[in-house]
């Protein structure tokens, strides 16, 4: 984090830590807007946006029609003619309406144009399941969006990062997506006052250990540092690693854990087929660190299934804390 000295901080919520974030940034920058269906009189689908319509009006908190790809077209020519537009998402399932502008414009205009046009433009998406929303409100989609060159992904677990990787986004001269995990809206942190900036493509280690190391994602790395503190009572010391971002993705934070290590679970919520467990193996696969792996590695994804609505089936399609806790006794283990 890039904070200034002596900065106060506050116990804020996931969502109030996001709400403050756009706050500065319109307040100290009249090219950022906030653009995306309900976000104004409503406050938006998770009421993240809230208030901020009445503080800055209509001008620059604007209510879109019901049509994710005309709102995101929209989005991104403003970010092409100079503005710096905050696109939200009603749910991150939604970005499948939107893909033709995400992908084949906001991802590739700085290319195609020789670097003459940039597209500084961010879209939030409110992902995940855990909420009875089912199949089409429910999906963990960031592995779909970080395959894409010309787009920078994030997922940030706390409301520390939440606000300080919304605001590095809006530094930055490229899209950014982010994801932000919906049962994440409501936990509370520690969170700075004003402004400062979480650096995009940095994971963070949330918790050391020597026995294991556990790459988690968003909401799972609070299941993982859940599942850890539960191994430690067995004599397994877990290293959770939040990857934080997962385009670009921290290698050196990673290879240095499974080096020290020698055992590597890979934890996320999508499904597992394709997900970023995958590519985080294939890394460590491909380097030096591979030499070090006493184990195969690990990946722990969701479930070959679209996401139920009963919530005892919802559940049991993601990874939960006891998986986490066998999967990562049986690598301590040998048991692989």
């Amino acid at each position: 984090m890039n904070a200034q000295a002596g900065i106060e901080v506050r116990e804020i919520s996931y969502a109030q830590a996001i709400r403050e974030a756009m706050d500065i940034a319109l307040s100290e920058d009249e090219r950022v807007i906030l653009m995306g269906e309900d976000i104004g009189v409503y406050g938006g689908a998770f009421q993240v946006t809230g208030d901020l319509v009445d503080k800055y009006g209509t001008d620059r908190v604007m209510d879109t029609p019901i049509s994710e790809l005309g709102g995101a077209g929209v989005a991104v020519g403003a970010a092409m003619t100079g503005l710096r537009p905050i696109f939200e998402f009603q749910f991150s399932d939604f970005a499948t309406l939107a893909m033709e502008q995400i992908v084949n414009q906001a991802a590739k205009v700085r290319y195609m144009l020789g670097g003459a046009v940039s597209v500084p433009l961010v879209m939030r998406f409110p992902a995940g399941s855990g909420t009875g929303a089912a199949a089409q409100h429910s999906q963990s989609l960031e592995a779909w969006l970080g395959h894409v060159p010309g787009l920078k992904v994030v997922q940030p677990a706390t409301p520390e990062d939440a606000k300080g990787l919304l605001l590095a986004a809006l530094d930055d001269p490229d899209p950014v997506m982010i994801f932000e995990h919906k049962l994440l809206y409501k936990m509370k942190g520690q969170v700075p006052s004003g402004r400062y900036t979480t650096p995009i493509g940095k994971a963070a280690v949330r918790r050391e250990g020597g026995h294991v190391t556990i790459v988690a994602t968003a909401i799972m790395v609070h299941k993982a540092l859940d599942a850890a503190k539960a191994l430690e009572d067995e004599g397994i010391e877990a290293e959770v690693i939040d990857l934080r971002t997962i385009r670009p993705l921290d290698g050196d934070t990673v290879l240095a854990s499974v080096r020290k290590t020698g055992k590597l679970l890979c934890v996320y919520e999508a499904v597992k087929t394709l997900g970023i467990g995958a590519e985080v193996s294939a890394m460590v696969a491909e380097s030096d660190a591979f030499d070090f792996l006493d184990a195969p590695i690990v990946r722990l994804g969701g479930a070959e299934s679209p996401i139920p609505y009963n919530p005892e089936l919802e559940k049991a399609v993601v990874p939960q804390v006891p998986d986490i806790i066998e999967a990562a006794r049986g690598l301590a283990e040998g048991r692989t």
